[in-house]
């Protein structure tokens, strides 16, 4: 198994576990929601791209790994288990590995960010954010 798999599943395993922690099995079929913590959201983003590009034996063994970690949260063996259906993943696809590469912070990346005073926002990335009162949003 190559280096870079190893370093993106260690850096992975967070998210994973907050995901799994947060949604359960509904990970897959969860859709993306503002008031998600962002460690939780990018631990779904990369379950489900696993999940997608999986078969439909490969997707159950994942379903159940993921529904195991989520029964036992403190079980370390059980979040293993998650992280070892990850990497089989990606040993197996080259294109997994760059998408995950992509989503995942640079290796040693820190990001601070601190919202303070009134209707304040804080993000690193941001689509559309409204503090005010009695704001319409066109498309």
């Amino acid at each position: 198994m190559s280096t870079e798999i190893v370093q993106l599943v260690e850096q992975a395993g967070p998210y994973l576990t907050t995901a799994v922690s947060a949604y359960g099995v509904a990970v897959f079929t969860r859709v993306e929601s503002a008031a998600v913590d962002a460690t939780a959201t990018l631990g779904r983003r990369i379950l489900q791209a696993v999940w997608r590009r999986r078969d439909e034996q490969g997707r159950a063994e994942l379903e159940a790994a993921v529904h195991d970690a989520a029964e036992a949260p403190d079980d370390a063996d059980a979040a293993a288990a998650v992280r070892q259906h990850i990497k089989r993943a990606l040993r197996d696809d080259a294109e997994l590995q760059a998408e995950l590469a992509r989503m995942l912070p640079a290796a040693g990346e820190t990001v601070n960010v601190t919202a303070a005073g009134e209707r304040s926002i804080a993000a690193k990335t941001i689509g559309t954010a409204v503090t005010g009162d009695n704001t319409t949003i066109r498309p």
